[in-house]
């Protein structure tokens, strides 16, 4: 909630309830994204280590324990935070002096890592520190493992507060979170080495 004053919108060459609307999205969304994250920590099964930084072995490791369910790799995915994600680019490229692979190449020129044993990788901010140090909890999971119910989707309401000459702006979602296939997920530990 946030609230808009007369003399702020009206003296504003931009759009500020618009303004304030995408941000009040982009927050909403962001506590999403993190829910879902957090929801990682919960698989039974983990590769890796929060000591160690992460290789691809780790990688083929969680790849390999969802492939002997008969998932489709397709509709597998992988998300790391950006300093774990480093490491690996890092063992991928020979630190980031290059190799005479696709991967390695494709790392060095977008930034992205793309796929790994057929498993895209993506990464995002969005996870929390779990630690000291660079603890990133990142997962490896088929679609179906986790879900996001939603029961109303972004509302935006304004209200008009005349006494503060104003309206309030309030955004609600109301969502829920949940691990739905215990074994469709692997949690991915790595101890990032830049943080």
């Amino acid at each position: 909630m946030t609230t808009l004053t007369d003399l702020a919108r009206n003296s504003a060459p931009r759009n500020v309830a618009g303004d304030i609307g995408k941000l009040f999205g982009e927050a909403i969304a962001k506590k999403m994204d993190q829910d879902l994250l957090a929801k990682f920590d919960g698989f039974s099964t983990a590769v890796g280590t929060d000591s160690a930084a992460l290789t691809p072995a780790v990688i083929f490791n969680a790849a390999s324990t969802l492939r002997a369910l008969g998932l489709p790799v397709d509709e597998t995915y992988c998300v790391l935070h950006p300093k774990v994600a480093f490491d690996l680019k890092s063992g991928l490229t020979n630190t980031f002096a290059g190799l005479s692979t696709d991967l390695s190449n494709e790392a060095l020129r977008s930034g992205f890592i793309g796929q790994i044993a057929g498993i895209k990788i993506f990464e995002t901010g969005n996870m929390a520190n779990t630690g000291t140090g660079g603890d990133f909890k990142g997962g490896m999971f088929h679609k179906d493992a986790l879900g996001l119910a939603m029961m109303q989707d972004i509302k935006i309401e304004t209200q008009r507060d005349a006494s503060l000459r104003a309206d309030e702006i309030v955004a609600t979602a109301v969502y829920g979170v949940g691990e739905l296939h215990d074994s469709y997920g692997v949690e991915v530990l790595a101890d990032s080495s830049i943080l």
